[in-house]
């Protein structure tokens, strides 16, 4: 396990910074407890947490709400997705989407179409990768209440204009919810600049906090009705739950060990610099992307190591399913990395790698090296060879 490469950091990032198991454990050991369920000081010191890390994630996303209790915490972007999707849309309610989402979006929304809430209409993607975003605006209606945008794509890396998309929003008083999934803690985002609305996060991937944290910001004017409703720790006599925000959208208790260590890998980031680490990303996925091109029979999709992509590169190989490159370059090579559909069908089938059972995805971090690369690329060589001996 000593020689484990991982090169999935688009499905999590690993190994996570020492401070952010520092202080995971620092935390379940000396004040796990609910914050504002009573005055003790331990509760006082996890409540000084919670709200230290809301207000840093409030100004990091560039929410332009002054309340920075509108960044509410979730189990992870799927959570706060779902959350968003469910508690903007009402019945009549028509969605704007892209072929390019993730099913943390397609499924929500397909859901809602079945129980007769709300149609939706997904937009495709260019050849490169992109969404056109006049082609999104033609695509709103009258009805069109919520638009949702993959800020960048977790199977083509390509990060979408956003601004632009928002501005349209506008122009059509439509609500443009943006998954940051990808995104946030490597690509500086700023809510009011790009027009968004209602930003959904993980923690787990670039802001390198623990499994099982995230959130939603919602941006001034917008409210987003509850779908769970529970204890808050407050004003326990009231018989409906609180409109408040957080506690709006925050029933029961937070996963504060989890948000101990998001909060130290928000620092960890902030201390390394995430434009020096997108940086470096960048330039081993160029690295990658250009040796695959003397590779015959190994072909990326819509790769690029640009200012238009995160660092992540998926490729193929001719006449070799994905999952056996994967098991391949798992058993063979100690690489692990995602092969399939990635939860995000509808990009295959727009591609056409449906049939070779998705695609072999490597998503860097920034614990990766150039070695790591030229492990990865002779593993792919290999399976090319092994590929065309059996034909």
């Amino acid at each position: 396990m000593t020689d484990l490469v991982h090169l999935d950091n688009a499905a999590t990032s690993f190994p996570k910074p020492d401070a952010v198991h520092e202080a995971v454990d620092q935390v379940s050991r000396g004040y796990a407890v609910n914050p504002g369920r009573s005055g003790s000081d331990l509760a006082l010191r996890a409540g000084e947490l919670v709200d230290g890390l809301r207000r840093r994630l409030h100004a990091l996303v560039g929410n332009p709400a002054p309340d920075p209790n509108r960044l509410v915490f979730a189990a992870n972007a799927t959570d706060a997705l779902n959350t968003a999707i469910r508690g903007v849309c009402r019945p009549g309610d028509h969605v704007v989407s892209t072929r390019l989402e993730h099913n943390s979006v397609l499924r929500p929304l397909r859901e809602l179409e079945r129980l007769g809430i709300v149609s939706h209409t997904l937009v495709p993607f260019g050849s490169e990768g992109f969404i056109d975003p006049d082609a999104l605006a033609a695509a709103l209606t009258p009805a069109t209440r919520l638009v949702v945008l993959n800020h960048a794509s977790n199977v083509l890396g390509t990060i979408q204009d956003v601004a632009e998309v928002g501005r349209h929003c506008r122009e059509h008083g439509a609500l443009l919810l943006l998954d940051a999934s990808q995104t946030l803690g490597s690509v500086a985002i700023d809510m009011a600049a790009m027009n968004v609305d209602l930003l959904a996060f993980t923690g787990h991937k670039g802001l390198h906090g623990p499994m099982g944290t995230g959130g939603l910001a919602v941006g001034p004017g917008v409210d987003v009705e509850p779908t769970r409703w529970g204890g808050t720790g407050v004003r326990s006599a009231e018989p409906g739950h609180l409109r408040d925000y957080p506690w709006r959208l925050e029933a029961g208790t937070l996963n504060l060990p989890g948000l101990a260590g998001l909060d130290a890998g928000l620092a960890w980031i902030e201390k390394e610099g995430p434009e020096r680490m997108l940086a470096e990303e960048r330039r081993l996925a160029g690295r990658l992307i250009d040796g695959i091109a003397a590779l015959d029979g190994v072909r990326t999709w819509c790769a690029g190591a640009d200012d238009r992509h995160v660092a992540v590169v998926s490729a193929t190989v001719d006449g070799m399913p994905s999952d056996e490159v994967g098991t391949r370059l798992d058993v063979d090579h100690d690489l692990v990395v995602r092969t399939g559909l990635q939860c995000a069908p509808l990009v295959h089938e727009d591609l056409g790698t449906v049939a070779g059972r998705g695609t072999v995805r490597f998503g860097f971090g920034p614990f990766n090296t150039d070695e790591h690369v030229d492990r990865a690329l002779a593993g792919l060589a290999e399976c090319a060879e092994a590929s065309r001996s059996r034909r």
